[in-house]
């Protein structure tokens, strides 16, 4: 699709956001979506085959109607994002996910769907990508509540520790204690709200091994569009051994941008 104005290609797509910097790699909707989704439906998200996985980790795909404002998530890979089961490897084993679109989130033109991955393994960092998708639905809503997307190895949020307890050293704990927000398609959103069940992905049908050594970068959504990124900061982790604590109240980087929902 057509660049934002004023927006260049992201050539760095693959990297950690920064620890001190905004939380989203740009603060404008692309002009068009990418994909088109239906509520109630299955969709699948696709990864590139040559990045690094760093031993698994927990990944969450999110659902938002702002541009640098909150989401809620409606999807989870925890403890073993990218394999199927306890590994320590760096080339992944799947390469795509699989889930339904809750049935009850409204119609909305230009959406923004949001992937975040915290490795197990390496530097504490924070993958975070956003896209834009047109999102069809018979719900008849005007908002979706549901878990706060879970934002850590970040300025002002918790660390999760590197460690060989995989809840720990993947932040099981932060993504149990989400809470509930509301989300509007004004842009607006608050806490609370009835939850959804609980879940966590089904052992993946679609592996796919990578035959080739993979590059140190971390697995991102293929047909996520280029966005603008700033140079990566590493990080500091904290090796204390403890459970990160529950994640504290969003604390937005940029003006959040409402999306064109209808």
């Amino acid at each position: 699709p057509a660049l934002p104005p004023g927006a260049s290609y992201d050539y760095d797509i693959k990297s950690p956001i920064p620890y001190d910097g905004p939380l989203t790699k740009t603060d404008k909707l692309w002009p068009e979506p990418v994909e088109t989704w239906t509520a109630g439906e299955d969709v699948t998200i696709k990864f590139m085959s040559q990045s690094a996985s760093h031993g698994g980790g927990s990944l969450a795909i999110g659902l938002g109607f702002t541009s640098g404002g909150p989401s809620v998530m409606i999807f989870q890979r925890l403890r073993h994002a990218f394999f199927n089961g306890p590994s320590s490897s760096n080339t992944a084993e799947v390469l795509e996910y699989t889930f339904k679109l809750p049935a009850d989130v409204p119609s909305c033109d230009n959406a923004v769907i949001s992937m975040v991955f915290f490795n197990r393994l390496g530097v504490r960092e924070m993958y975070h990508l956003t896209s834009n998708v047109k999102i069809t639905s018979n719900s008849g809503t005007t908002s979706f509540t549901g878990p706060q997307m879970v934002i850590a190895n970040h300025a002002g949020y918790p660390t999760i520790p590197e460690s060989d307890d995989y809840d720990i050293a993947t932040g099981v704990s932060l993504f149990e204690n989400a809470p509930n927000i509301t989300i509007s398609m004004n842009g607006g959103y608050s806490a609370g709200g009835s939850a959804p069940p609980k879940y966590e992905a089904p052992a993946p049908s679609n592996v796919q091994p990578i035959a080739s050594p993979a590059p140190v970068e971390s697995p991102v959504p293929s047909s996520t569009a280029p966005l603008p990124l700033a140079p990566a900061v590493p990080t500091t982790a904290d090796y204390a051994g403890n459970p990160a604590p529950a994640a504290p109240t969003y604390q937005a980087r940029v003006a959040p941008i409402p999306a064109k929902c209808k």
